[in-house]
Parts: structure tokens; sequence; C-alpha cells
């Protein structure tokens, strides 16, 4: 099944060139069915090639999933036209009284500020404490992850003394878990970051369960709420060459940053990146969509079930 945007989003060209249905609004009005809702706040500063990045992920599941962006109104972002913003994006106050099956919140570039010095901070709590009753199933990534694991448990972060770029090796933790369900003892999985959260302190915290750790990138994957909250300290979303990009970048303004780590052939940067993560990738986000969406919202969307037990 494909996913449902709107008719003249940038991404939608892109996707359908790589053979991923895709349906505009025009067509999805003939369906006699009712999509996943999917709500994802968009806070990382190339919007447009984060679009393509989750609905890529997004794609393969065989669920109808109709996708809303939204940013936020307390931060005036400067990578992305405002032309896109109005067109496409969504402020909370247009949706705040609408329920949804999903929602993914991602990272941010700011990772050496503290979490109250955020200027969208207030903003970003008061859309973290109506997720508890307007979605069913909320993916913190990233720096959205650090976000809600210090708001929800009070779980701090860390400035590291060196940056964690490239891609790791995992562990799984317990496969009975359905979140996990198909992967591999060990895989890999992108990331790029100045801080962490401590594994030790995560599983310090009993309401939340570690389903993957790296022994080098620490933590990676976790939930609570019996999957109210899906919390990824890294970005399983990454595209084959976000990580070329972001290194070449650095290195052309004259920044110090280290090859990313087992990502090119030889560690030769003038090679093509090796994709080694995608189909874990992909894995993650259909068990969260079934699993943890499809299976447990309601129909009617009047209210987010209660896990608690």
């Amino acid at each position: 099944m494909p996913i449902k945007i709107q008719n003249d989003l940038p991404a939608k060209k892109i996707l359908e060139k790589e053979n991923i249905f895709v349906m505009d609004e025009i067509r999805a009005l003939q369906q006699d069915i009712r999509p996943l809702q999917i709500l994802i706040l968009n806070l990382m500063p190339l919007k447009e090639e984060t679009e393509l990045q989750i609905l890529r992920c997004l794609s393969n599941s065989p669920l109808q999933i109709e996708v809303t962006f939204l940013m936020v109104s307390s931060h005036t972002p400067k990578h992305t036209s405002v032309r896109h913003l109005n067109k496409f994006y969504v402020h909370f106050e247009d949706i705040k009284k609408d329920y949804f099956d999903g929602m993914i919140i991602t990272g941010a570039p700011i990772e050496f500020l503290k979490f109250e010095e955020v200027d969208f901070w207030d903003e970003l709590i008061k859309i973290m404490d109506w997720t508890e009753s307007h979605v069913t199933s909320t993916m913190y990534q990233c720096w959205g992850a650090q976000a809600a694991m210090y708001y929800f448990y009070g779980i701090r972060k860390y400035i590291l003394p060196k940056k964690i770029f490239g891609l790791f090796w995992h562990q799984v933790n317990d496969r009975k878990i359905p979140l996990v369900r198909g992967f591999d003892d060990i895989f890999l999985a992108p990331h790029s970051r100045h801080t962490e959260v401590k594994l030790e302190e995560i599983k310090a915290c009993w309401d939340i369960i570690v389903l993957s750790e790296s022994d080098e990138a620490g933590f990676f994957l976790g939930m609570t709420d019996n999957g109210r909250k899906i919390f990824i300290q890294g970005h399983p979303e990454y595209d084959r060459v976000t990580l070329d990009e972001e290194y070449k970048r650095d290195a052309e303004k004259g920044i110090k940053i280290a090859l990313p780590k087992n990502y090119y052939k030889n560690d030769d940067p003038s090679s093509r990146p090796l994709l080694m993560w995608r189909a874990h990738s992909e894995n993650l986000y259909m068990n969260w969509l079934n699993y943890y969406v499809y299976q447990i919202t309601p129909y009617n969307m009047y209210g987010a079930p209660e896990f608690r037990a």
C-alpha cells in the first residue's frame, strides 16, 4: 500500500523514480479505507532531505499511511524556504485537537545547548505532553530521544570527548520484543552526534526497556509504556550518502573531523559509501508501524488507547 502525501511535495517525484508507491490526495479520495495518520515533527535544518529519508523508511509497509508534517512556531528555520514550510507544514495550533496513530519527532543539530536553552523547548514540552493523550505511539529520534528521556525521566545528556560518527555494530538484547523481531544478533546503524545519554543511567530507569546497544556507541534503541514511546539514539533513517555529505561538508570548512567509521570501502572517501543498514532500518520502522501503531490504534481515533497494566 502507498504513502499518501500532498500532490506537489518535492519528495514525491524522487520516490516515484525509485518505484516507491506514492498516492496523491486526488487518488486517495477514491479509496474506501482509513489510512494510518502519521505526524512528523521535523526539527532537522534540511527539512526536504529529512522528509525524503523518513518517507523512504515508511514506504515498505503494506499499510496505507497518510503523513502530516509539523513544525514548531517558536523557531524560524534558516535552511528551508518559507514557501515550502507554508505549503507543506502545519503548526501545533492547527492540529492540537486532532488524534494521530503514530508520530515521529526527529533529531536537531543543537546538541551543545542545554535543553532549556533551546528556543522551542517550551513548545516541544507542550507537544510531548499532548502525545500522551493524542498519539498511539511516538518515535523519538537522536536529539529528540535525548530530549524525551530528559523530560519524561530526568535522564541527562553528556557532551562526548569525541564525536560518534559512522556505522557501529549493535546487539539485540531481547528479540522476544516485537520491535526488534526479524533483527540479526548484531547489526550496523548510523550515528552522528557529539552527545550521549549514558547506557547505565537508562538501564537504571525501571520504565525503559533497552532493546539494543553498542559497545562503542552506547544506547541505541529502547521503549517504554509498552511501546507508547520509542527511543532511538542514532539515525537509522539516513540515506547512503548522508554521512558522506556531512563529512565532506565539514572537511571543506576546515573542521577537524575523522572519517565515518565502517562506512567507506578501505576508508577511501572518494569511493561510493557502503549501504549496510537499510534492511534493519526498514525492519525497525515496519515493526513499529505494525505492532505499536496499526494493531493498537483505535479505528475511530477518538482517543489514544490505555497501555498501562
